[in-house]
C-alpha cells in the first residue's frame, strides 16, 4: 500500500482529535508543512521518552531524528486503532533499543551470582523527587543498567523480553535491574 492508497475508515477512529488526524493525513501525503507540525506537536514528548534512556544530549538529538523518519516512513501502517501517541512511543523505544545494540560495548560482569533480591525503593522517598532529579539519578546508572531499568520500569517489559531485544540472557537483565535499583536506592538516601 502506499502512502497514496491510505484510506481513512471512520469506524476504526478512536477519538482522535480533528487536528490530529489532519497532521497524519498530511504527514501519509508527504505534505512538509504537517511534517512540521508533527514534529513541533510532539517532539518535546518523543524526547522526553528518549532522555530517560540516553544521557548524551547529541546523541538523543540523534536517535530523535531516527525515530520521527521512522514516524514519518511507517505513518501510513498506523491504523487508527489505540493512542497515537502510544503507536509513535514504541517507535521511538524501538529506535532506542536499536541504538543501544549498535554502540553499546557489552560490560563483562565479574560476578555471575544473579541473586533474586529486590532493592525496594520507597514510594515516598521516590515520590519527593521532581521528574529531573530522578532523570539526573537514572543517568548515573551505566547503559546497560539504564536501559534495562527504563524497559521493565517505565515499559513494562519482562525480562524475557528485555534479553530478547538486548540480545543478553534473563539472567543479566535481572542483574541490572537489581544492581540500577540499588544505585538508585543509595543516591536517593544520599540527596535525602
Amino acid at each position: 500500500m502506499t502512502s497514496n492508497e491510505h484510506i481513512y475508515n471512520p469506524q476504526n477512529e478512536v477519538n482522535l482529535e480533528d487536528e490530529q488526524l489532519r497532521l497524519i493525513q498530511g504527514c501519509i501525503a508527504g505534505d512538509r508543512k504537517s511534517q512540521k507540525a508533527l514534529y513541533d506537536k510532539y517532539g518535546n514528548m518523543i524526547f522526553g521518552v528518549i532522555r530517560r534512556y540516553e544521557n548524551s544530549m547529541e546523541v538523543a538529538e540523534e536517535i530523535l531524528n531516527d525515530a520521527f523518519i521512522l514516524i514519518f516512513t511507517k505513518l501510513n501502517q498506523y491504523s487508527f486503532n489505540g493512542s497515537f501517541e502510544g503507536w509513535m512511543r514504541r517507535i521511538t523505544i524501538n529506535c532506542t533499543i536499536d541504538h543501544y545494540r549498535k554502540n553499546i560495548k557489552h560490560q563483562k560482569v565479574i560476578s555471575t551470582d544473579f541473586e533474586t533480591i529486590d532493592p525496594y525503593i520507597e514510594d515516598d522517598a521516590a515520590s519527593k523527587l521532581y521528574y529531573k532529579e530522578l532523570l539526573q539519578i537514572i543517568h548515573t546508572l551505566s547503559e546497560s543498567q539504564r536501559m534495562v531499568f527504563n524497559l521493565f520500569v517505565f515499559e513494562d517489559y519482562t525480562h524475557k523480553e528485555i534479553a530478547e531485544q538486548l540480545g543478553i540472557s534473563e539472567g543479566y537483565s535481572k542483574w541490572y535491574l537489581n544492581d540500577a535499583r540499588k544505585k538508585i536506592k543509595e543516591k536517593i538516601y544520599l540527596m535525602k
